[in-house]
């Protein structure tokens, strides 16, 4: 073994348990690999920046920007609430159609948007039919991964398979060529996933009877995050010195780490039969008055000191019995309420700390609380950090959470109203956006130019019609993360195949499976990828695997396809772990799954899933 082998697999087992231990970003990971492949002299500096030119890296820039105008035009709020209007009432029926809806998405866009798009509108269809939200969520994100086995286009493993074989010399694959195994998987994956939902998540508690215009359970919220045990209310009469003053002026987080969430009060008429009580948001800049109610979050203690710093008169706490409140009272009303928001992979608020984040400035809305691995912070949320998967309660004007719900690149707003995600005018561009997408598609079909030029012509038609409105949006959409891991990736293998660590490793699965036969080798590849992808993010598992694959079918004399398809499929169909995917992550707190909730149901569907494509794939693509 050579010493540039040496580095060059201690480079990937590094690079592999920093993926698998998420505590350093996956970009950063994969730049520093290239710095010590480079500075070893195991590659070269074009070598080692090849991989930003790569076709791939190219295409997938392209497949953003086109997912970004199909989810900023709505065309694919349209079309999935359309589809899972018809769906009904029956659990049954709408677990499937749920399915089948997200995977046809998830066959031409991004997997991540996919679910990012159908995730509220599955919660208000499964609270609207009794049913609880969390016996669909995770089959909507184990179906967009599913999708994604259709189309050329669909998953990133895909597009690298297809490189890997171009550049060995074999046929280049089409557009639908990965559509015949990709049905059998998407039939069979339906059927084991809805049979192993039932019968592991229907025992889940209903949380259904949703209330308000909001589609979301609010009660529900309220007990979840404990508001009712931190809500307390202080009355301000003429004596007291915070009267008159700005909220911003009086420190009260930094002093006594409270919180000021809501302000009643009386607004009198001439007419005494007007006489009301009014509830506003709490704003940096909102005037306290005489007689007003402050509704005020933290622990007793501090609330005690600040009422008798501000001679405040403590009344009974925010929802009581007496007044026949509810544990909500004090967060929603008429005019404003609470709502869940998850924080997907590519979000901007990921690592910003809640003080900066800029959720009050931006969206208008207050953050009262974090959910993390079903585990709940309710204090001390200024200085906590944003984590991916987060589910984040927060408090605003009905409008301003509506407005926010639309920003579904940094924030997906859990339980959105049915009639503003499936019944959505239709917006002037969103036709438009629809047959660019299709104009892409039947560009790819045709092979009228190359894949990744018709993926480019179509990005720069998005723009270019309004369906984006301007390059900024159109950058936006990217996830920058994936690219430069992608980018940095390639030349990982590049490295794997020129210091023969490919070959070393081809050559141990040849003599230790090559015996039993091709077909205990296409087993044997596809187990390790589908193992491996556990760990890592699937696209990176592809690029190591590709070779290695190509390789060892080389080496036993038979047809290669199947063996890069095997790749493919086991780093997609990745189930057994909410972390493997963005998707499995992203529904992790809005399902309220624990860790082993995957494990009962996505680990037999990934076993019996990868025997059936083993068996599959030479009936496809024969030795």
């Amino acid at each position: 073994m050579s010493g540039d082998m040496i580095i060059t697999l201690l480079v990937l087992a590094a690079a592999a348990a920093l993926f698998a231990s998420g505590k350093v970003r996956s970009d950063l990971v994969a730049i520093c690999a290239l710095i010590v492949l480079v500075v070893s002299d195991i590659l070269t500096p074009s070598e080692a920046l090849s991989g930003f030119s790569n076709s791939v890296v190219i295409m997938m820039i392209g497949l953003f920007v086109v997912g970004g105008g199909i989810f900023q035009t709505g065309l694919a709020g349209i079309v999935s609430g359309k589809l899972l209007a018809l769906a009904g009432a029956n659990e049954t029926k709408l677990l499937i159609t749920v399915m089948l809806a997200t995977s046809f998405l998830g066959t031409f866009v991004s997997n991540t948007g996919t679910v990012a798009v159908m995730l509220p509108i599955v919660v208000s269809l499964a609270m609207r039919a009794g049913s609880s939200p969390s016996r669909l969520l995770m089959p909507l994100a184990f179906a967009s991964s599913l999708g994604g086995t259709l189309t050329l286009i669909g998953t990133p493993p895909n597009m690298v398979i297809r490189e890997t074989l171009t550049k060995g010399g074999f046929q280049e694959l089409s557009f639908f060529s990965f559509t015949p195994i990709g049905l059998v998987a998407l039939g069979l994956g339906t059927l084991l996933i809805l049979f192993f939902s039932k019968l592991f998540l229907s025992g889940r508690k209903d949380d259904s009877n949703a209330s308000g215009g909001a589609g979301v359970n609010i009660n529900e919220l309220a007990k979840r995050y404990m508001l009712s045990q931190n809500l307390y209310r202080l009355k301000v009469h003429e004596r007291s010195p915070i009267a008159q003053k700005i909220i911003r002026e009086l420190n009260i987080g930094e002093q006594f780490g409270i919180h000021i969430s809501e302000i009643r009060r009386k607004t009198s008429h001439k007419n005494p039969f007007f006489k009301t009580i009014n509830g506003e948001m709490a704003r940096p800049d909102t005037r306290i008055l005489v007689q007003d109610i402050l509704y005020v979050k933290g622990d007793f203690p501090e609330i005690n000191a600040f009422a008798k710093e501000y001679d405040l008169i403590l009344m009974d706490q925010g929802a009581t019995e007496k007044e026949g409140e509810s544990a909500s009272e004090g967060y929603a009303s008429t005019d404003f309420g609470i709502a869940e928001v998850i924080i997907p992979t590519n979000s901007k608020h990921i690592n910003q700390l809640v003080k900066h984040s800029g959720f009050r400035e931006n969206y208008n809305v207050n953050v009262l609380g974090i959910q993390r691995k079903g585990t709940f912070v309710l204090h001390g949320l200024k200085d906590e950090k944003i984590r991916t998967g987060d589910a984040l309660l927060v408090q605003g004007a009905w409008k301003s959470i509506a407005s926010m719900a639309r920003e579904q690149d940094d924030v997906v707003v859990v339980g959105q109203p049915l009639e503003s995600a499936a019944a959505m005018p239709l917006k002037h561009k969103a036709p438009l956006a629809g047959g660019i997408m299709l104009l892409m598609v039947v560009l790819m079909i045709a092979e009228v130019f190359p894949a990744v030029v018709s993926v480019m012509l179509a990005a720069v038609l998005m723009v270019a019609t309004g369906c984006l409105r301007n390059m900024e949006a159109a950058y936006k959409t990217v996830n920058w993360e994936s690219i430069v891991l992608i980018g940095g990736m390639i030349p990982m293998s590049t490295a794997i195949e020129k210091s023969g660590a490919a070959t070393l490793i081809s050559e141990g699965l040849v003599g230790s499976l090559g015996s039993a036969g091709p077909m205990a080798m296409l087993a044997g590849i596809y187990f390790a990828t589908s193992f491996l992808t556990l760990f890592i993010s699937n696209t990176a598992c592809a690029i190591l695997f590709a070779p290695i694959a190509l390789s060892a079918a080389v080496q036993l004399g038979v047809n290669p396809v199947p063996y890069l398809f095997a790749v493919s499929l086991g780093a997609t169909i990745c189930f057994a772990v909410p972390f493997s995917t963005p998707p499995n992550a992203l529904v992790m707190s809005a399902g309220r799954y624990s860790f082993m909730d995957y494990v009962k149901v996505g680990m037999p569907v990934q076993i019996l899933l990868g025997v059936a494509m083993v068996v599959a794939l030479p009936l496809f693509f024969p030795f």
